[in-house]
């Protein structure tokens, strides 16, 4: 199968010498400023019937072609099935996201079910993109590789790839107003994350559906945070989707297809009936993570919900527009061939893809990464029997983002001490020169003011306390010095002052060891 969602192909190298996907060519021209307003609208083609825009609350311009439906390039599908979250609820969401996202591994290592339920809940918008770096590990893969986006961005790029991207920019959201303007800063953004990607991944290259997940992230971070959050989910969540065999894509569509057998027994029958291929309905959906299929509002929820919970999510949303579309025999009745099954799908209902519909049912719906995990072996070892070994092997995918976390931890704050006693920083320990001193100097201290006033605290030694004695008996009285009084009244606490001033010493001098050792 061709590793392209259009005809034209993007595996299909650009022609020898074609080198226009240059960033320089996707920069206005020079009568750009004489048609400001109209080259605002994008292409000529884009610009028909438009006499002024209005935007939606996603970006998308109102009244647009497609803004109604299911059309892969409308704003925010039906309207009516918004769900409107009250503003002062919205506050309190806001608030509890930003202690979440200021304290992400705590948070991470001991209330990930909080984390999950807020994720079904739906992400506050103003804090959208932020969740998703940290949900995906994209904001740890940035910390590790300081610079290396901007050395990717500014190298030159493969040629094969170039002229492949340029040509699919213009097809990406282009009633966004980000992506209306041909050479705009939105198109330009794309250019450089896809460009970057293909020489981040040389082995692997461009794919097709990678531009529409490219877009949606540059809705809502720069361009370097866009870069490193599409590593992670083409490495980490949905790994060896956009290789160039697509064997991963083709052994989840038979995944995806074992578990509708327990989801929609009557679904399940229809489409073995009518030897339908999962890879007919099923390849957009997963590649593109459903962002061209159902109305925005539900994009973004179900996106909430990937990037914390995992490929699971993408198998759910797919299991509950097929149980809803031919899980009933009424609905099989009014698809009796190949076509009009595949009609029914490319056309679901817009209650079935309705946000809070969706989103409950996704949520209820048993499907659990042991399932996947599960299936995965037997249709891998069904390939191997019948197709022989992977060509293009992909490494495990990590369901969610915990798994991802646990794989891949972040940089942790080196340890420093903090001293139990904290003092200025300039000031000395009682006693000291500004240096905390050890134990043995302490025990020598008392000694030092002996030295200064002579040998009166010194004891005698045995054989000067017996010539004492002697001299005592024979000599009379008033040739021994009697001993002043006065100098015992300063001295006499001494011994209980340097004691006590010991004790103190030793105390700080022990506290600051343990505390710095």
């Amino acid at each position: 199968m061709a590793k392209s969602l259009e005809e034209n192909g993007p595996r299909a190298p650009a022609a020898e010498g074609s080198l226009s996907g240059t960033r320089e060519s996707l920069a206005p021209g020079p009568d750009a400023a004489a048609t400001d307003e109209l080259s605002s609208l994008g292409s000529d083609s884009e610009t028909n019937g438009f006499a002024e825009r209005r935007i939606d609350k996603f970006g998308f311009i109102v009244g647009s072609q497609g803004a109604e439906g299911a059309d892969p390039n409308r704003s925010s599908g039906n309207s009516g099935g918004l769900e409107e979250v009250p503003l002062e609820v919205l506050r309190q969401r806001e608030s509890k996201w930003l202690d979440m996202l200021n304290n992400w591994d705590k948070w991470m290592a001991k209330k990930h079910k909080k984390i999950r339920l807020r994720c079904q809940k739906g992400i506050p918008p103003s804090l959208r993109g932020r969740a998703w770096q940290y949900l995906s590990g994209g904001k740890v893969k940035l910390q590790q590789n300081p610079g290396k986006f901007d050395e990717l961005d500014m190298s030159p790029g493969d040629p094969k790839w170039l002229d492949v991207i340029e040509r699919d920019l213009h097809r990406q959201f282009p009633f966004h107003e980000m992506f209306v303007s041909r050479g705009g800063h939105g198109q330009q953004d794309l250019f450089r994350v896809l460009k970057a990607y293909t020489l981040h991944r040389p082995e692997e290259g461009y794919c097709q559906a990678q531009a529409p997940i490219a877009a949606v992230l540059l809705m809502h971070m720069p361009a370097e945070q866009a870069f490193w959050c599409l590593v992670q989910i083409c490495e980490k969540y949905l790994p060896g989707y956009y290789s160039e065999k697509l064997e991963a894509i083709q052994l989840d569509g038979e995944i995806l297809f074992s578990l509708l057998q327990k989801v929609s027994p009557v679904a399940h029958k229809h489409l073995s009936q009518q030897k339908i291929d999962p890879l007919l309905y099923m390849t957009e959906w997963f590649m593109c993570a459903f962002s061209r299929t159902l109305p925005w509002s539900s994009v973004l929820r179900v996106w909430d919900m990937f990037f914390c919970e995992g490929v699971k999510i993408i198998f759910r949303v797919g299991l509950v527009l097929l149980k809803h579309a031919l899980g009933s025999p009424e609905k099989v009745k009014s698809c009796q061939g190949q076509y009009e099954t595949i009609e029914r799908l490319r056309s679901l209902s817009p209650k079935v893809m309705q946000e809070a519909f969706l989103v409950q049912e996704v949520v209820e719906l048993p499907v659990t990464e042991r399932q996947i995990e599960r299936e995965h072996l037997i249709q891998l070892r069904r390939w191997r029997e019948t197709r022989g070994e992977l060509q293009c092997p992909s490494p495990p995918r990590l369901h969610g983002a915990k798994a991802i976390l646990e794989a891949e931890p972040g940089p942790r704050p080196s340890l420093q001490p903090s001293p139990s006693i904290r003092l200025p920083p300039d000031a000395p320990l009682s006693g000291s020169k500004g240096k905390p001193k050890t134990s043995k100097q302490v025990q020598k201290e008392p000694r030092k003011p002996g030295k200064e006033s002579g040998q009166q605290d010194r004891p005698p030694a045995p054989s000067q306390a017996k010539a004492a004695a002697a001299a005592g008996d024979a000599s009379p009285p008033q040739d021994v010095p009697p001993k002043d009084p006065a100098p015992q009244d300063p001295r006499g606490p001494a011994p209980q002052d340097s004691a006590h001033h010991r004790s103190q010493e030793s105390l700080t001098s022990q506290e600051s060891e343990d505390t710095y050792l």
